[in-house]
Order: structure tokens, then C-alpha cells, then sequence
């Protein structure tokens, strides 16, 4: 099937591109973006330019920051063309919400990605937690800004999400993994005096579960969540890669590879079923958590 890549940047470059090209169902056809290309791919500079010129291309795969994306996934709807949303699905709620009702309107499937989920052994913690009552949890998610998104201005100004740019990946594989919903309870964000996004957060939660997200790290990267439950205790280490069970290795891979992949394979599978897969869970904690924040200025941020 013929798929068109909107938005080639940094995650675009190192992991959609590369899941592409690997997958036996797709093939990259077309880009969109006003700089970035990738070669031997006819490129365009708008979404209306591109589903015009190519009406043999029926799925549109979307990597453009969170505040732009919706006008593409709009104008990619409206055409009839199947859309992938890379996360977060977008600015705000309503915005999604507005796409899965144009979506279903047009008779096409929309899939809000969580790369988080398809991590090695996110399946199998959440099989664990079947049927166990959560007692405490804790999430550390902590890394270096300037490495994974280099000169990257727009993470920090409104709509960019801040240091819940990488947080939702967390918020991802927890509201995908617990047995019961959990809600913010209380929120403390750290913004730089020169930004409108945080730098850090830290979440309390239900369920007796705290996430520390901090985009200052330096050093080794921590992607790490664990539980205590009335059945044991499990850890997922290594963003979601890792498994642990009382201590002992319980599944998974040392590896952060992979993830993109599955979501083009369940991309593929969505459309051979004419469904969609739209899930709002992890933004809505986000949501929540500004709602509800005590903001700190802190010291000026710059790359």
C-alpha cells in the first residue's frame, strides 16, 4: 500500500522512515514538508498539493508537531484518505475528537498512535496486573531535551507539551497496563522563565501512583515505572522494555527498537478490518494535569 510521510524531522528520519521501508505492507510514496526530504521520494510542501497530484496514495501518516497537525489530518480526511496520527494526536481534545467524527464521517480509518505500547514487555505487565489491585506506583521518566529534540523551539511554546512531550509515552503504557482508570489528582510544573511549556512536572495520581517527568536529564536516560500490588510487585524498565516480577526478569528486551514497526503493522491490520483505533486516555491525563497545576518559574531555558 502506498503511504505518505508528513513531516520529516528528526522522529520522521530516525524511526518512521526506517519502519517503512521495512514493513512487507507499505511503501513510502510521497513526502510532505517545507524542508525535509527524504531521497528517491517525490516530495510536496502542503498536504492539498500532495492528495491532488497523487489520488493513488490512500493512507497519509502524520509527524508534524501537535498545534499544526490538525489543519493536515483535516485536509487528508476531507480527501478520503486514511490518516495515522504520530503522538500526541494533537493540541488538544477537541481536536481529536473533531478528526474520529470527520473520520467516520468520510468512511476512513484514523489511528492515534502510542509508540509506548508496542514497547517488549508492555503486553506482557499488562497480563500480570490482570486482576490485581494497584497499592503504589511510581514513574520516573527523565531525559535529555537537547538530544532528542535538538533546537527544537516548538516543544516549549503553547501546544508543544513540554516535558510531556516524552511524559505521555509514560501515560501511555500506564493507562494501557492498570486493570482500573487512574486520574491526576494534583500537578506541579516547573517552566522556564523564557518558555510557555514545562521543563519538569510531578503528577500525583490515583491509586497511590507519583510520575516524575524531567526534560534536564543528563547522562543515562530514565524510562522507568513500577507497582506494588496485593499479588507482588512489577517493574517495567527501560521504557517499557524490560520486565520485572518480584525482582526477577520476567520478559522483555534490552532494546528500545521495534516500536514503530508494530504501529504500521496495526495500521495495516486497522484498514483490512475498516476500523479505527482512537484512544484519548494518556492526553486526557495531560489535560487534567495543567487543569490542575501549581506552575514554578524557573530558570531560562535555552538549546
Amino acid at each position: 500500500m502506498r503511504i505518505a510521510l508528513v513531516g520529516i524531522g528528526k522522529i520522521a528520519l530516525d524511526q518512521h522512515v526506517p519502519a517503512i521501508s521495512s514493513s512487507p505492507d507499505w511503501e513510502l510514496a510521497a513526502t510532505v514538508s517545507r524542508h525535509g526530504r527524504v531521497e528517491g521520494v517525490e516530495g510536496f510542501t502542503s498536504v492539498d498539493e500532495m492528495v491532488a497530484a497523487r489520488p493513488d496514495i490512500a493512507v497519509v501518516s502524520l509527524c508534524l508537531p501537535p498545534v499544526p497537525r490538525f489543519a493536515a489530518a483535516q485536509a487528508a480526511l476531507r480527501a478520503g484518505r486514511h490518516v495515522m496520527l504520530e503522538k500526541p494526536p494533537g493540541a488538544t481534545l477537541a481536536e481529536v475528537q473533531a478528526l474520529e467524527a470527520l473520520a467516520r464521517a468520510q468512511g476512513v480509518t484514523l489511528f492515534t498512535t502510542w509508540h509506548s505500547r508496542e514497547a517488549k514487555a508492555v503486553a506482557a505487565a499488562k497480563r500480570w496486573l490482570q486482576g490485581r489491585r494497584i497499592e503504589s506506583g511510581r514513574i520516573i521518566w527523565r531525559e535529555d531535551v537537547r538530544a532528542w529534540h535538538p533546537g527544537q523551539d516548538w516543544i516549549f511554546a503553547a501546544g508543544g507539551m513540554g516535558v510531556f512531550d516524552p511524559g505521555i509515552n509514560a501515560l501511555s503504557i500506564l493507562t494501557h497496563i492498570l486493570p482500573e482508570p487512574v486520574h491526576v489528582t494534583g500537578c506541579e510544573m516547573d517552566v522556564p522563565a523564557n518558555r510557555q511549556a514545562p521543563i519538569a512536572a510531578r503528577l500525583q495520581l490515583s491509586q497511590g501512583i507519583t510520575a516524575d517527568f524531567d526534560f534536564r536529564q543528563q547522562g543515562k536516560q530514565t524510562w522507568d515505572m513500577e507497582f506494588q500490588t496485593d499479588g507482588g510487585h512489577l517493574a517495567l524498565w527501560l521504557g517499557g522494555n524490560l520486565l520485572e516480577i518480584d525482582g526477577q526478569p520476567a520478559g522483555g528486551e534490552d532494546t528500545i527498537m521495534g516500536e514503530y514497526p508494530a504501529l504500521y503493522a496495526r495500521m495495516a491490520a486497522l484498514l483490512r478490518e475498516g476500523a479505527s483505533d482512537v484512544d484519548l486516555s494518556p492526553m486526557v491525563l495531560v489535560a487534567d494535569a495543567f487543569t490542575l497545576a501549581c506552575r514554578n518559574v524557573v530558570e531560562p531555558f535555552v538549546f
